[in-house]
């Protein structure tokens, strides 16, 4: 044994020691949602993946890059960054709202990431509710089409956001129920469709409406993480912001969710037309990720917003390390965790 190697084990046995107080953990703190079971398989593979059709794509690893902006002056950095991890290590992606590209083409390039990408994932645009009843009353939904062909989408997101539009000052009304012009879009333009909430998640009626809809996939966007009521209601009057603020802590987390799915399947006796999901809303990470895709019984992803955001304003690298210990960890969950 070198000397190098001496020095290194001396200094690991030392930090032990040092650190041994700090690593210990309560028992009453231990995760209880997994048997850990270390007996049956070696280390994951660095190279290996875990590979999934989803979405009309084919990912690499089951991560989804939630939805979260759009037309801002950060907007080109942030999506190139996300376009890039995407193509690296193979998630798929809904791109923030497209809205203004309905309007203007002068930002396009801020949402065009096809090429940085790649051709084989699974690239959404992103519309709300508002939008979509207003394209089917004037019957202008060929902008829509046009500008998925131009983005090179594989089709559209459309984010349900009432509480959202409500308390936003230049909101939009939406007059018509979201199911019954969510079904009159997928009458009209034939293209795959995701739906999803805004930070609030869905109840059990609205989940089992949708999922009887020939939709691509419903995404959870549930209560715990990025809360767009809530956010609005940030920029709101001070008087508006006490009289709404209870409407923030209304919705239903992503652990709740998959219950109402799972129902909604039994109940139907499976004969529900939506058949993937994106876990998204108050995930920590991995741990998280893994759980509830084993508790959820369809296909599935889990996604990110705010947790993406935080490193794609920065810089790539910052961005790929982060990604790189979301698909690590995620590997080693499936190797010695079993879920209860």
């Amino acid at each position: 044994m070198d000397e190098k190697t001496i020095t290194t084990n001396s200094n690991r046995k030392t930090d032990h020691i040092d650190l041994a107080l700090s690593a210990q953990v309560e028992a009453v703190r231990a995760d209880g949602r997994f048997y850990y079971e270390p007996m049956f398989a070696g280390h994951p593979d660095p190279k290996a993946e875990l590979p999934l059709s989803f979405a009309g794509g084919e990912l690499r690893f089951p991560l989804w890059v939630s939805s979260m902006t759009g037309g801002t002056e950060l907007a080109g950095k942030i999506n190139a960054n996300l376009a890039r991890m995407c193509g690296e290590f193979g998630f798929g992606m809904g791109l923030g709202s497209c809205r203004m590209l309905l309007q203007s083409r002068e930002r396009f390039a801020d949402f065009d990431v096809r090429d940085i990408m790649g051709s084989d994932l699974p690239l959404y645009a992103n519309l709300g509710i508002a939008q979509i009843e207003e394209s089917l009353r004037e019957k202008s939904t060929g902008e829509i089409e046009a500008l998925l062909r131009d983005l090179r989408a594989d089709g559209l997101i459309i984010h349900v956001n009432p509480l959202q539009e409500w308390m936003q000052p230049e909101g939009d009304r939406i007059t018509r129920a979201p199911i019954d012009v969510i079904r009159e879009f997928t009458e009209t333009v034939h293209t795959r469709v995701i739906v999803k909430e805004v930070g609030q998640g869905m109840g059990p009626e609205s989940i089992r409406a949708l999922m009887q809809l020939p939709i691509q996939a419903l995404e959870f966007a549930a209560h715990g993480g990025t809360n767009f009521t809530k956010l609005e209601l940030l920029r709101a009057s001070e008087e508006t912001g006490e009289a709404y603020a209870q409407m923030a802590l209304v919705g239903h987390s992503a652990e709740e969710m998959v219950r109402f799915v799972n129902t909604a399947i039994q109940d139907s006796g499976g004969s529900i037309k939506c058949r993937e999901i994106i876990i998204s809303g108050g995930l920590s990470g991995f741990l998280d990720g893994h759980y509830l895709m084993n508790q959820l019984n369809l296909p599935s992803v889990y996604g990110h917003a705010s947790m993406f955001l935080r490193y794609a304003k920065e810089d790539y690298e910052a961005l790929r390390r982060f990604a790189k210990m979301q698909v690590e960890g995620l590997k080693l969950a499936q190797a010695f965790l079993k879920v209860k």
